[in-house]
């Protein structure tokens, strides 16, 4: 209710009459309101905020409408200096108008859509004010992936299974090693001197499914490259959609598994839990408080979440002709441009949150968020392939899939301790390096088919 008053101007009026003279209380009231008595002001003040949801002042409630609007886009919008990036979606669309230029579309459309992803981020972490730490972190990382998957289905739409695998494997290695390696990089210079740790335990799930994920993907690769299928181009297939299935079935589990926890399985070690299960910070308190109300955030959600479905639409059509006109290979910006743009929720987050001593949560953005993407988005588009009669498997090639395996060991070797620091962090980033060369002179087989 405060929040209210203060945009309309009542409260700090109430609080200087309450300080001062009555005379500029009641002026200042009655500017506002009609006269009444004194026995009727107190309640008065309750029915500027009825008035606002009943109706009952329509003036006064569409002002605070008006203003709560306006606060509300000041806030998200105007915020941020990547917000300036934002023109550039309606620019592409209206160059894909004019010229159909395939590459200025995918470049334009490419940063018109990193700030969204970012804002996505943004107003997650709001809504997360009001859920806990538990469902905050598979917030995140939910909306986090939404534009990979909304990017991936529009081409799974265009019968482009192969973009659909790459994009999703990218936004794996991007969210392990770079995403990762700049929070742990990030938090470790903030505070170098001691060493951040985070809960082993949830680490070594998260790499557990992972493996799980990578056998997955595993065995149709070498089914395929072995030639010992029962039925030639129907066993990889069928063993595909069967494995994403046990796939989904695991990951539900695994978020039951989260979300009917004792504890909350994200809180940061640095805080102990009381006898009521609430939690206590050690620390003194970083004072943080949400910036919008929680239906604000759904509603920022939604809108976000629309502009990149249509800006994603945009982006798989202009790919092909991007690679052809850039002669860039279409494994790279699968691999690598992509997932970097669609990541960036993630690279806010995790860094942000590292920064704050709160590694947990930030390894519950990134490495979380490859669990995700490994458990369920790639089964999840395997199942959605099958219903559209597309013919999307789990064969990545071999390449591809061992570059996987190989990052995920690395990782869980990264994460045994439950400890990182800046030399980690330098070390995934670098590993992310040799990633991205070898995509940019890897030449993908599937195109000379």
């Amino acid at each position: 209710m405060d929040y209210k008053l203060q945009m309309v101007g009542v409260q700090p009026h109430l609080e200087m009459g309450s300080l001062h003279d009555q005379s500029v209380h009641e002026f200042d009231e009655e500017s506002l309101f009609p006269p009444q008595t004194d026995d009727q002001k107190t309640p008065s003040v309750n029915s500027v905020e009825l008035g606002a949801l009943s109706g009952s002042f329509p003036v006064g409630g569409s002002k605070i409408i008006r203003n709560g609007v306006c606060r509300s886009i000041k806030t998200v919008v105007f915020s941020n200096k990547l917000n300036l990036l934002m023109p550039f979606g309606p620019l592409a669309i209206l160059v894909h108008k004019l010229s159909g230029h395939n590459g200025w579309v995918f470049f334009l459309s490419l940063l018109g859509i990193t700030p969204l992803a970012e804002r996505l981020g943004y107003a997650t972490e709001q809504l997360a004010f009001f859920t806990g730490p538990t469902v905050g972190a598979l917030l995140n990382a939910t909306f986090g992936n939404a534009t990979e998957m909304i990017i991936s289905i529009y081409a799974l739409k265009n019968g482009m299974m192969r973009v659909v695998q790459l994009s999703l494997l990218g936004s794996i290695l991007s969210n392990m090693l770079l995403v990762l390696g700049c929070a742990f990089f990030c938090g470790g210079l903030v505070f170098h001197r001691k060493e951040q740790e985070f809960n082993k335990a949830t680490a070594v799930v998260n790499s557990g499914l992972l493996l799980m994920a990578v056998m997955g993907l595993l065995f149709p690769a070498v089914l395929h490259y072995t030639h010992t299928e029962v039925h030639a181009g129907k066993s990889e297939l069928a063993l595909s959609r069967f494995s994403s299935c046990i796939m989904l079935v695991a990951y539900v589990a695994y978020l039951v598994f989260q979300l009917k926890s004792p504890k909350d399985t994200y809180v940061p070690i640095n805080q102990e839990v009381s006898q009521n299960g609430e939690n206590v910070d050690n620390d003194e308190d970083d004072g943080e408080a949400p910036e919008i109300s929680k239906w604000e955030s759904v509603i920022w959600l939604a809108i976000m979440t629309a502009w990149i479905s249509i800006l994603s639409e945009y982006l798989v059509d202009a790919i092909k002709g991007t690679s052809d006109a850039w002669d860039i290979p279409i494994a790279f910006i699968s691999v690598i441009l992509l997932p970097i743009v669609g990541n960036a929720a993630e690279h806010a987050s995790a860094i942000m949150f590292a920064m704050k001593d709160k590694l947990d949560i930030s390894l519950g953005v990134a490495i979380g968020s490859s669990t995700q993407i490994s458990m369920f988005g790639i089964p999840f588009c395997v199942v959605i392939g099958w219903m559209m009669g597309r013919q999307m498997d789990l064969n990545f090639q071999l390449f591809e899939t061992a570059t996987l395996f190989i990052t995920v060991i690395v990782v869980a070797f990264f994460l045994q301790e439950g400890t990182s620091n800046y030399f980690k962090g330098l070390m995934l980033i670098l590993c992310y390096l040799i990633v991205a060369a070898s995509f940019f002179v890897h030449e993908d087989p599937t195109d000379k088919n």
